[in-house]
């Protein structure tokens, strides 16, 4: 700490990123990213947006990201007007929170859910209540009715949980909130959920945020959406430009429409890791875990006899890296990222012998 810190800046609690060791021969199923690769056509995009030569990347990128709104746009059946584009998922996250949720009453989130909604309340200032979930780590979308509130937020599939609401139980949050903006982070609906984005042409209190860092495999390229009632999207192209009015630079936006155009290979790449994720459950279930139904790329479970700390280090100690949050309610269960068949299978191997 420094003396020339501001306030905010000492009084901030950051986010903790997942590890990203430098280990060899490291099975890696900590930070939920895509164990297959992007399309093809991703790097054939980015190669054609380069040309001949780099000369072009001394000119700045469409602030607008025009082609990627269109083709984010046609994708989901909406207009581009409906459309935000930002610096990965969190970035439109924390767009958001200042652009939408900051008002003078508290907003809703679980008290179970991803960990950078706390960070970016204390960031902006926001004040927040947790809602706890249910005892089977569900979300009761009755305890985010009837209850004043600046704001809603949760992901779905909620995150580390990776259980999933119906669409109908989104609705109902919504329309006990008309004054409310609700907002549904979907960074993993792909694997197994129905997106809430069709809904956006009847509520105009719905906000839906989306990451291509999943189930489009490009973590690397930092890309996130958001779809919603244009008025919505407005104020996130006001805190944008109040920000970084270019947040995607060339090679990203044209990766991202090439990912986004290929639905073939993205479907085929959801298809693999949902049958790999279900046959995971089913394995370790058969080694005594109890595994949370999971609609993610990651599966949540715990087993009764052992210390999740140690399974995480003895893991570890096999070149094996899952994610342990040492958290109230969930500091015995571990989050295991869905990787290749191979991953999964030593993964399994490796807990056989150490909780034999």
């Amino acid at each position: 700490m420094s003396r020339f810190w501001s306030r905010v800046a000492r009084d901030l609690t950051p986010y903790v990123p997942g590890e990203q060791p430098k280990i060899a021969n490291l099975i890696k199923l900590n930070t939920n990213e895509n164990p297959y690769p992007p399309s093809p056509k991703v790097l054939a995009a980015i190669q054609a947006e380069l040309g001949a030569d780099a000369a072009r990347l001394r000119l700045y990128p469409d602030p607008n990201a025009d082609l990627l709104k269109t083709a984010i746009a046609q994708c989901h059946g909406v207009t581009a007007q409906q459309v935000f584009v930002g610096n990965g998922s969190d970035e439109v996250l924390g767009h958001a929170f200042l652009g939408l949720l900051k008002h003078e009453a508290p907003i809703l989130f679980p008290d179970i859910t991803y960990s950078f909604y706390p960070v970016y309340c204390g960031l902006y200032g926001v004040e927040f209540i947790q809602v706890p979930l249910a005892d089977d780590f569900t979300i009761n979308p009755a305890d985010f009715c009837g209850r004043p509130n600046g704001g809603i937020i949760f992901p779905n599939p909620n995150a580390p949980t990776g259980c999933l609401l119906a669409l109908d139980a989104i609705e109902r949050i919504l329309q006990a909130n008309p004054d409310s903006v609700v907002v549904v982070d979907e960074a993993y609906v792909d694997f197994g959920g129905a997106t809430a984005i069709p809904l956006v042409d009847r509520y105009d209190n719905l906000l839906v945020v989306h990451t291509l860092s999943k189930s489009r495999s490009l973590a690397g390229l930092r890309v996130g959406f958001a779809v919603g009632h244009p008025a919505l999207i407005e104020a996130l192209e006001r805190v944008k430009n109040s920000f970084n009015s270019y947040p995607l630079d060339r090679l990203a936006i044209a990766g991202a429409v090439a990912a986004i155009e290929d639905e073939a290979h993205f479907e085929q790449c959801c298809r693999a890791v949902i049958a790999c994720r279900d046959q995971l459950s089913a394995n370790l279930a058969g080694l005594g875990f109890e595994v949370l139904p999971s609609a993610a790329n990651f599966v949540f479970a715990r087993h009764p006899q052992r210390d999740a700390g140690e399974l995480a280090k003895a893991l570890r100690d096999q070149s094996i890296i899952v994610r342990h949050f040492k958290l109230p309610r969930i500091d015995q269960f571990l989050r295991i990222t869905v990787g290749t068949d191979d991953e999964c299978q030593a993964l399994i191997a490796a807990l056989r012998q150490i909780t034999a």
